[in-house]
């Protein structure tokens, strides 16, 4: 843990506690609300094959985390910590360069 907390420039065991509760609570609230937001959108395991269904809602998740994660971050006073995490992130999948490029 201690490498973790200096990896990530934390000071206290409490302030990790809360990192990895928030990283729970978004993965699971956004895996949840996928199911409903593929079912607005028209799109059911029922009526599509799961090699279209699945996708989509793994596509739909990525979003969905990204927006949760920082709010979850800002509830739980970790805002600054998950701004960073989410650039960084961004930053290295790339999106950064490409928002460069399309703009």
């Amino acid at each position: 843990m201690g490498k973790l907390k200096e990896r990530w420039g934390i000071d206290s065991n409490w302030q990790l506690l809360v990192i990895f509760i928030v990283f729970a609570i978004t993965g699971s609230t956004s895996a949840k609300l996928a199911g409903p937001l593929c079912e607005f959108i028209g799109i059911s395991s029922e009526e599509h094959h799961w090699s279209i269904y699945w996708p989509i809602r793994i596509l739909l998740i990525f979003p969905i985390y990204q927006v949760l994660l920082v709010a979850f971050g800002w509830i739980f006073g970790q805002f600054r910590f998950f701004w960073g995490f989410e650039k960084k992130m961004l930053e290295r999948m790339g999106i950064f360069k490409l928002l460069k490029l399309i703009s």
